[in-house]
């Protein structure tokens, strides 16, 4: 992972120091349980928990074991005896390096979660702050990227935060399902360590008992976990795609704070671009890579292949400090976006009232007028604003099939925004509750 797109927080869950830590304290309350059992004296499990708690692992040390041995696991526990001393015989008894493996990782993944979760509640505030202040900020809605009907900017983001909110529930379930520990054993049957063994280490770390966990912990938790996070990055997409085409130039309803002294191109002087949302863009690309590679892990040869490990290695830092990244970097832009009012107003007027032809067309079928006939008198009249410019009102009033329906003082109120407007805080208790 490079520097740029990791904050500090987040990547220390993911160094070769918080590993070992991990790695050893697994080992360590295994030891006090199995000392509870007689397997292990009592004296021997203090003194591995109060030397590896004194201790500072050496990573080269580490590797350079490693290079012997072809295997982390070993090399760590070599290590570890070099540091324990004598009583090192009575670690990992019973286990194997899955055990230690999969639930360091499961660990790994709660703690970055949590942190995900601070990104979303972040996300969350800025979205409904922005809301609020926005909630009566008429624009225009846009589908196909064409003007359809009016709206307001606060509706907009209301839609956002509610979207980001099942982003959070999903980012919970998520959790949960990851939250489990496996110290079973070779195959998964606790042949050599009796299944309360993993009861305690579980709750020591704050996760539970996996069910089933063969020599490893069944691959379509992590699949569905990485699935959550990949959802989560395209909801980030969804909301920064919105900006960068608010902010161009022939729109420019909104756009990212623009800082003193920042550069915007090293060619052009008055470039303005939307580098933030671009880059949350391609960090989102970079969070979905890891659905498919986590999918195709489920598929392990019987009890286990290590397939898994490589990819694994690479996925689990790599989504987790992308996305919580991106978190941040959105909910900075959301907190600091400059909206133009007037733009969005201009904007709104543009097309002559062309945004209020369905209510036009309700107004002709409540006159009496065919619903076919009512539509055909409204597009015509439509046609004429994007052809030749002017007003719908205008040209609608110019018609005498229309008119014949619809008188001028009738046409006016159509025309209203307000009228679009009406249910905004039916909306907003929906999605915020009452305020």
């Amino acid at each position: 992972m490079i520097p740029r797109y990791a904050r500090a927080e987040m990547a220390e869950i993911w160094s070769q120091d918080t590993k070992y830590r991990i790695w050893f304290d697994i080992e360590a309350h295994a030891a006090t349980a199995m000392a509870k059992l007689g397997i292990v004296p009592e004296d021997a499990a203090k003194t591995i928990r109060q030397e590896g708690d004194r201790a500072i692992f050496d990573a080269r040390r580490i590797d350079e074991i490693e290079r012997t041995t072809k295997h982390d696991v070993i090399a760590f526990l070599t290590h570890l005896a070099e540091l324990i001393g004598p009583e090192a015989r009575f670690v990992h008894q019973g286990l194997t390096s899955s055990d230690i493996l999969d639930t360091t990782l499961s660990v790994q993944l709660v703690r970055a979660t949590d942190l995900l979760d601070k990104g979303l509640d972040r996300v969350l505030t800025a979205l409904e702050a922005r809301a609020f202040e926005h909630k009566m900020t008429p624009t225009v809605g846009r589908s196909h990227g064409i003007h359809a009907e009016p709206l307001t900017f606060g509706i907009k983001l209301a839609g956002y935060f509610a979207e980001f909110r099942r982003a959070k529930d999903r980012l919970a379930a998520a959790r949960e399902e990851i939250a489990v520990c496996a110290l079973s054993g070779a195959v998964g049957t606790f042949a050599n360590v009796d299944p309360s063994v993993e009861a305690y280490v579980a709750e020591q770390l704050g996760l539970a008992p996996e069910p089933v966990s063969t020599q490893i912990i069944p691959r379509d938790r992590h699949a569905a976990y990485f699935a959550t996070l990949a959802v989560i990055a395209s909801s980030v997409e969804r909301l920064a795609t919105e900006i960068r085409h608010l902010q161009r130039t022939e729109v420019r309803e909104a756009e990212e704070f623009f800082s003193a002294g920042q550069k915007g191109s090293s060619a052009m002087p008055h470039k303005r671009n939307p580098v933030l949302t671009e880059n949350l863009t391609g960090l989102a690309r970079l969070v979905r890579m890891a659905v498919i590679p986590a999918l195709e892990n489920v598929a392990l040869w019987h009890e286990r292949d290590i397939s898994h490990s490589s990819v694994e290695r690479g996925i689990a830092p790599d989504t987790t400090i992308h996305l919580d990244f991106a978190l941040h970097r959105l909910a900075g832009v959301v907190e600091n976006l400059v909206v133009y009012d007037d733009a969005m107003a201009a904007n709104l007027a543009r097309l002559g009232g062309l945004v209020h032809s369905q209510r036009v067309l309700l107004a002709l079928t409540q006159a009496g007028i065919s619903r076919e006939d009512a539509y055909e008198m409204v597009q015509r009249n439509a046609m004429k604003v994007w052809k030749d410019g002017g007003t719908l009102l205008d040209c609608l009033c110019t018609d005498p099939q229309v008119t014949a329906a619809l008188s001028r003082d009738a046409l006016e109120p159509l025309f209203d925004i307000s009228y679009h407007t009406k249910h905004v805080d039916t909306i907003f208790d929906r999605v915020f509750g009452r305020h």
